[in-house]
């Protein structure tokens, strides 16, 4: 599938994921930031389930192959600029590998000190991974 996307020089797209609401408009929490290749996105969009390209292990990740935690596509956009994606998806359980809903649960203040978190954790990361998340 051939996508008029504007991909970097080494073939990715930076992809934001978003809780999917019932509105037309994107309004829910931003639950991670990836990367994605043409195959990647491609896989996406036929299975419905978030697939991404990891840049540490340079192969194909989708998103809850290990955890059980999948992300299903509901519907997703094009920035004006056509470089980067915004995808809305039904998450099961937490998008974070540290076992909170959103990759983006800690708050800084205005001199970039961490707020003390306190939502919590929606599994536990070591029963999930073997290993305490970095």
């Amino acid at each position: 599938m051939p996508f008029d996307f504007k991909f970097t020089e080494d073939g990715l797209i930076p992809v934001i994921v978003q809780e999917a609401t019932a509105g037309q408009r994107p309004t829910g929490r931003v639950l991670m930031f990836a990367w994605m290749n043409r195959e990647s996105l491609a896989l996406t969009l036929e299975r419905r389930l978030m697939t991404y390209w990891s840049r540490s292990r340079k192969k194909l990740w989708l998103k809850g192959e290990s955890s059980g935690h999948t992300q299903r596509v509901v519907r997703w956009y094009v920035d004006c600029d056509r470089d980067v994606l915004l995808f809305e998806v039904e998450q099961d359980t937490g998008a974070c590998h540290t076992g909170y809903e959103s990759c983006f649960f800690q708050q800084l203040d205005f001199s970039a000190q961490p707020i003390p978190v306190t939502e919590g954790k929606m599994f536990d990361d070591r029963s999930v991974y073997g290993t305490p998340a970095k």
